[in-house]
């Protein structure tokens, strides 16, 4: 089980590294679309490139509130942690919806996390 905890662990780091990407890609991609709309001039192209601006700072609060855990959870499970094996069993629940990576992901992290052969090896090490 422990080749299965490292591709876990890599797996979250990969995954949380693709949307700490998405969350900097879609902030630039917004930003630039704003500048657009608002070099267009007039009320509804300020009122306009506000909202993307707006929208813009959200999602990337929102992606990066995805994939840092994933990073550090993933760091965490590499270096058999406690609490990563914890913390990695709440981020496989969730990430069940996220069909289809998200669910084979979290399907896989769950039949890792809660193997019996998996708990001894993370009852060692200190959180």
């Amino acid at each position: 089980m422990t080749t299965h905890v490292k591709v876990l662990g890599t797996l979250f780091i990969v995954f949380g590294a693709f949307y700490v990407l998405l969350a900097f890609g879609s902030t630039a991609i917004l930003s630039l679309i704003a500048g657009i709309v608002g070099s267009q001039g007039g009320e509804d192209a300020a009122l306009g490139a506000s909202i993307l601006g707006v929208t813009g700072v959200v999602a990337f609060v929102f992606w990066l509130c995805i994939g840092i855990p994933g990073i550090v959870t993933g760091i965490g499970l590499l270096k058999f942690k406690r609490w990563a094996r914890i913390v990695g069993i709440v981020l496989s629940a969730i990430r069940l919806i996220e069909f289809p990576f998200g669910t084979i992901l979290g399907g896989y992290g769950l039949w890792v996390l809660f193997n019996k052969e998996t708990e001894k090896l993370f009852e060692t090490n200190d959180l």
